[in-house]
C-alpha cells in the first residue's frame, strides 16, 4: 500500500494526513455502531491519523471515543478534533469537557469554534465572557493542543476571525464552486497561510451533490482537486469502508491537474451560487 502523503499541521505541529476522516458520513448518525466503528477501522487500517467530529454530528464522537475506549494506544497516534458551536465562554468550556469525556481522552489535538456566520456572533464571541476566552484558557492549560474557526457562510466573517484572533488553523471549503464565487479558497486561506496556520479544506463533495459521474465528476477527481488548493489537508465524510478507500487513493496519486481543474471549473461556473448551498446569499 503506498504511503498516505502527510504534512506538518501548522509550524510547530504534529505530521498528519493530508485527508482526514470528517464527521459526516455515518459518523453524523445515531445508533449506527457498527457501521462507524467499521469505518473509523478502515480509516486506521489506511493509516490516516487526523479524525474529525463534533457535538453537532450526532453519535460522531461517541463513536471514536468507543474506539479510543477499547485501544487507548491508538488515541496517541492519532490527531484527534472536535468543535463547539457555543458563543459564550461558559456553555463553550462545559462542551468541551462533554467533548473530552465521550472521547475518552484528556486533550483535544484541535478544538474548533464552529461554523461561524454572521458579524453579531464575531461579536459574542470576542466579547465579554464570550468563547474566544475559553478557547484561549484551554489552550493555555493543555486541554486542547491547537485551537481553530470554521466556517462556510460568509467569507467576509471568517476573513475578520483568521486575522485577528489567535488561533492556530481554519476549515473552509474547497471545491471547484468556491474557486468560481471566491472568497473563501484566495481572500480566509491566504490570510490564514500569512499567519502560520493549518487551512483544512471541507465540502469537497457538496456532500456527495457534486458526484456526477456521468459528466466526469467524480469522488476521486473532486478529492484531488481539493488538494490541490490552498489547503495543508482535507476532510471527507464517508459511510463506508469503500469510501475511505476510494478517499485514501485519490489523496495517495493526487498529481498533475490543472487541464481537469480548469474543466471542473467550467462545469460548476453555472450554477456555481446554487452548487455551494451551504453559504449564505451570494
Amino acid at each position: 500500500m503506498p504511503d498516505l502523503p502527510t504534512v506538518p499541521f501548522g509550524p510547530n505541529g504534529p505530521h498528519v494526513t493530508r485527508i482526514g476522516l470528517g464527521g459526516e458520513g455515518v459518523l453524523r448518525t445515531r445508533n449506527r455502531d457498527t457501521e462507524a466503528r467499521n469505518v473509523i477501522g478502515e480509516a486506521l487500517s489506511r493509516n490516516i491519523t487526523y479524525f474529525d467530529s463534533a457535538p453537532a454530528y450526532e453519535n460522531s464522537q461517541s463513536y471514536l471515543g468507543s474506539v479510543w475506549a477499547e485501544r487507548p494506544d491508538l488515541r496517541n497516534t492519532v490527531f484527534q478534533t472536535s468543535k463547539s458551536a457555543q458563543r459564550t465562554a461558559e456553555q463553550a468550556t462545559a462542551e468541551l469537557q462533554r467533548s473530552l469525556d465521550l472521547l475518552h481522552t484528556d486533550h483535544l489535538d484541535l478544538w474548533q469554534i464552529h461554523d461561524l456566520r454572521t458579524w453579531e456572533e464575531v461579536r459574542r464571541i470576542e466579547g465579554t465572557d464570550g468563547a474566544l476566552a475559553a478557547f484561549v484558557q484551554a489552550k493555555e492549560k493543555g486541554l486542547v493542543r491547537h485551537i481553530g474557526v470554521t466556517g462556510h457562510h460568509d467569507p467576509e466573517v471568517l476573513t475578520h476571525a483568521v486575522a485577528h484572533w489567535p488561533l492556530d488553523a481554519v476549515l473552509l471549503p474547497v471545491n471547484p464552486a468556491e474557486t468560481v464565487l471566491g472568497g473563501f479558497p484566495d481572500d480566509v486561506a491566504s490570510q490564514a497561510k500569512a499567519r502560520n496556520m493549518a487551512v483544512i479544506g471541507m465540502k469537497c463533495l457538496g456532500g456527495g451533490l457534486f458526484i456526477q459521474p456521468e459528466k466526469g465528476v467524480t469522488a476521486d477527481i473532486l478529492i484531488r482537486y481539493a488538494l490541490n488548493g490552498p489547503v495543508d489537508l482535507i476532510i471527507v465524510g464517508c459511510s463506508s469502508p469503500e469510501q475511505v478507500r476510494e478517499a485514501v487513493t485519490a489523496a495517495t496519486d493526487v498529481g498533475d491537474m490543472d487541464a481537469e481543474a480548469s474543466q471542473l471549473e467550467a462545469a460548476f461556473r453555472p450554477n456555481a451560487p446554487k452548487l455551494a448551498y451551504y453559504r449564505g446569499r451570494v
